[in-house]
């Protein structure tokens, strides 16, 4: 089997890797129907977040299930499913509150750029379709992997209600989600915060009401200009930096929420500033296996249509331009057909 190793810094080949087999009793293996390159994969890729080997990549998966483990009960061969980044049990007290991305005994999936995949903690992890989907549905069932459960998540993170004034910092396809989530959660007016034109026409069709370009203290002032002084009901932080994360903070109106899903580099806050901000905070990992039965429900339903985010489709072989365009910004998401 071949798929996708991180060698270094815009080193991405595509190349001989083990066939995965069932390891433990609760593990599965699935094929992948399609995968594809997540935007904090180029944060090794640009050597941000620096590799010590070569590294098999991927997080996101959907497929059918090929084999399953001896204590494996609750999907099948034969059946389509879907996963989170976090392999989890769906049993530990952190599971048990909606937290499966913190599982007590959670781990990392990390090798889904290519055909084949073993899932651990099956049971608590995939979740099956009613059946197996058109093929035109594959890349909005897909996204539920990771970007439209963190989209997802960051809207819940913020606590947006009916009727609330939402600012999304950030773009990229977990953003641009975000802003679909907002949407679909009755947010009345949709703030994006975004610098390119093929980005904000998908903004607009995913439910933004409002373009802002500008960045930082800048963007700030124009956030609070847009609601005569007082700033967002809900900001979803979409990025991971520290300007973004700041702009969220001063963007959000006293009492109001931000929910934080952009991976962190570098991001320190100022206990002083935090203190008078009057701000909720709340993000992390998305704990994408709670939200996945609602969320296939709105696709399965045509209720939404997450896998407009996907921009190029590459067969998996080309792994390596599908990570090229999304660093140069020639791509929002690379979707990859194996």
């Amino acid at each position: 089997m071949r798929g996708a190793v991180l060698y270094g810094p815009r080193d991405l080949r595509f190349e001989v890797r083990d066939m995965p087999t069932i390891i433990k009793p609760t593990d599965a293996i699935v094929r992948n129907s399609a995968t594809c390159v997540c935007g904090s994969d180029l944060w090794p890729y640009r050597g941000i977040q620096p590799v010590a080997q070569p590294t098999p990549m991927g997080h996101e998966y959907c497929g059918i299930v090929e084999d399953v483990g001896s204590a494996v009960t609750s999907v099948k061969p034969g059946q389509f499913v879907i996963g989170s980044f976090f392999a989890s049990d769906n049993k530990c007290p952190n599971c048990h509150v909606g937290y499966q991305s913190s599982c007590q005994n959670r781990e990392l999936v990390n090798t889904a750029q290519a055909p084949l995949l073993r899932v651990p903690l099956a049971d608590g992890t995939l979740v099956a379709t009613p059946n197996v989907p058109s093929d035109d549905m594959v890349p909005s069932l897909l996204t539920l992997s990771d970007v439209m459960g963190t989209g997802w998540f960051a809207a819940h993170a913020a606590n947006v209600k009916p009727g609330n004034t939402v600012v999304v910092v950030g773009d990229g396809a977990v953003g641009l989600l975000g802003m679909l989530s907002a949407s679909q959660m009755g947010a009345e007016r949709i703030i994006a915060m975004s610098r390119h034109d093929s980005r904000q026409k998908l903004a607009r069709e995913f439910g933004a009401t409002d373009i802002v370009t500008e960045r930082g203290d800048e963007g700030v002032d124009r956030i609070k200009e847009l609601t005569n002084g007082v700033g967002a009901d809900s900001v979803l932080e979409c990025v991971g930096t520290q300007e973004s994360m700041m702009q969220a903070i001063r963007a959000t109106r006293k009492g109001g929420h931000v929910g934080y899903v952009g991976v962190p580099h570098g991001v320190e806050l100022n206990g002083e500033e935090l203190f008078f901000a009057h701000v909720h905070l709340h993000g992390g990992p998305a704990p994408v296996r709670h939200f996945l039965p609602e969320l296939i429900d709105l696709v399965w339903k045509g209720k939404i249509n997450p896998g407009k985010v996907f921009d190029l489709t590459l067969p998996l072989d080309q792994v390596a331009e599908g990570y090229r365009a999304m660093d140069e910004r020639r791509a929002i998401k690379t979707l990859l057909r194996p």
